[in-house]
């Protein structure tokens, strides 16, 4: 795209649609397609990011810090009936200590590191589409959709408490229930993915040629 003044879509009057892609001009304010409302730039883009985005680092210290899941049974302790939580931390030192360092790796990456680098990435995007950090452009757009992109996979560590709580039920012998930090962690990964669709990467753009789109 040539960045040089009036052949930016948004100068022409021409809006994408955010549920078909269809170019239409923004006077139409219904995509000619779907019928879905026009708009040059998502409403309230950077506010409703930010709001998503402290809610989730809000979950995210207590997805650290409680149990993840729950063992009861015979084998969890020395006294039978007893019970043991384990935190995805925890988890993390169990598997690498079983030397079982590819699972401990994983669960590390998916887990703890990809969600919070995620948070850092939309926390430099906001700040750079607001005009409070500069960088290029190009970098930003394809940070964003990495960001996107690799946010959906954090979901495992759920997805392994939510299966074994399903195939563990052993009775007395063993039962694996899961912890309050697996929902919390739940809705740590669904608010960064509903942040990151809330940002508009055009802001950052926009920021970069100094023009403001509004955004009715």
């Amino acid at each position: 795209m040539n960045e040089q003044a009036g052949t930016f879509a948004a100068d022409q009057g021409l809006a994408s649609c955010h549920t078909c892609g269809k170019v239409t001009p923004v006077a139409e304010q219904h995509c000619t397609r779907c019928h879905a409302h026009l708009h040059l730039r998502k409403p309230h883009s950077l506010a409703r990011t930010w709001a998503f985005l402290i809610a989730s680092i809000a979950f995210y210290i207590p997805a650290m810090a409680l149990p993840v899941m729950n063992v009861s049974g015979l084998g969890t302790a020395a006294a039978g009936g007893s019970s043991g939580g384990s935190t995805i931390i925890s988890g993390v030192i169990t598997f690498w200590n079983m030397g079982s360092y590819p699972v401990a790796i994983i669960i590390f990456t998916a887990s703890v590191l990809i969600p919070l680098l995620k948070v850092v990435a939309l926390i430099w995007l906001c700040l750079a589409a607001s005009g409070k950090l500069t960088g290029p452009p190009r970098s930003l757009a394809l940070t964003y959709h990495i960001t996107e992109l690799l946010g959906r996979w954090s979901m495992v560590d759920v997805f392994v408490v939510a299966i074994l709580a399903c195939l563990v039920r052993l009775g007395a012998i063993m039962t694996i229930t899961p912890g309050p930090a697996a929902l919390a962690f739940a809705f740590v990964v669904i608010l960064t993915m509903i942040s990151a669709m809330s940002f508009d990467p055009r802001l950052i753009w926009d920021q970069r040629r100094g023009k403001k789109i509004s955004t009715p």
